[in-house]
């Protein structure tokens, strides 16, 4: 079989952009708590965002791994719907446009996907790319959330005020994107929110509210949180009364607070690469 037959992508619209941000969130990587898919949920919601490429899924996904799903209706075929892979541009009130590259992460072609990604950017007049992720780490659901960040560049990381370290892990393709796009001049980044390890398989609203605030500090274009806000506060508070439960489950959350209350540092270094690097190993492994 030729995985390499029909085009990347096919283009939908192509309009005149200014100044323009691309943000990519694929499922299927690492993302703790669904945090960056529940973002791009909130993303869109936008009832004015326009369709702008859809990718190839027969040339980048394995169908039998992300099957179509079939709908019935008293034992009548009415629908077949297939994963898409698409690139929207959403409304925003900014001088800026913002194009939302969302979908599954890709099975296959991975350098080939992110040359198209970079070749409709620079199409698009995109001038920074930016990921977005989640992933476990030792902090406590009672501190505001942090971010770490990625950078392709070390002048651009000192730019941000997100947490940084330094480690090696296993790569998805946003990064094979950030790494292409910075090749071909676009600067990037990617926004990781801290999810509470002990939360890693659960909703956690707050990191998704993190992730799209901190997309807004970056980019300087105001996005709707929708409920988020309401759902992190109701989160933390069923939280807070589960824990009081046990006793042992307290002592846990206060060591994490001690922990997190004593990096003082303004940029809130990691106290260990090796500690994120193991605590990311393992929530692969039970992925």
């Amino acid at each position: 079989m030729n995985l390499n037959s029909g085009p990347m992508y096919d283009l939908h619209d192509v309009p005149l952009l200014g100044d323009t941000v691309l943000v990519v969130s694929l499922a299927g990587w690492v993302d703790a708590a669904q945090s960056s898919a529940e973002a791009t949920k909130q993303l869109l919601r936008d009832p004015d965002k326009r369709l702008m490429a859809r990718f190839n899924t027969d040339r980048l996904l394995d169908q039998r791994a992300r099957r179509p799903i079939l709908k019935l209706v008293d034992g009548v075929t009415q629908s077949l719907t297939w994963p898409a892979l698409e690139m929207q541009l959403l409304s925003t009130e900014a001088d800026r446009s913002v194009l939302l590259l969302h979908g599954p992460e890709p099975d296959h072609e991975w350098k080939s996907f992110a040359q198209s990604v970079v070749e409709l950017a620079q199409q698009f007049n995109v001038s920074l790319v930016v990921g977005l992720g989640a992933f476990p780490a030792a902090v406590p659901h009672t501190r505001p959330t942090r971010l770490s960040c990625t950078a392709s560049t070390p002048a651009l990381a000192e730019r941000l005020s997100f947490v940084t370290s330094t480690l090696e892990v296993p790569a998805g393709a946003q990064a094979v994107i950030e790494v292409a796009a910075a090749a071909a001049g676009i600067p990037a980044v990617g926004i990781w929110a801290q999810v509470p390890h002990y939360l890693a398989a659960m909703s956690f609203p707050p990191a998704s509210e993190a992730l799209l605030e901190g997309l807004s500090d970056l980019t300087e274009v105001a996005f709707s949180l929708g409920s988020l806000p309401e759902k992190s506060l109701a989160a933390r508070s069923r939280l807070d009364e589960l824990i009081t439960q046990n006793p042992e489950h307290v002592t846990m959350l206060e060591t994490l607070e001690q922990a997190y209350d004593d990096l003082h540092d303004d940029r809130g270094q990691l106290p260990s690469g090796d500690e994120l690097a193991a605590e990311l190993e393992r929530f692969l492994r039970d992925q």
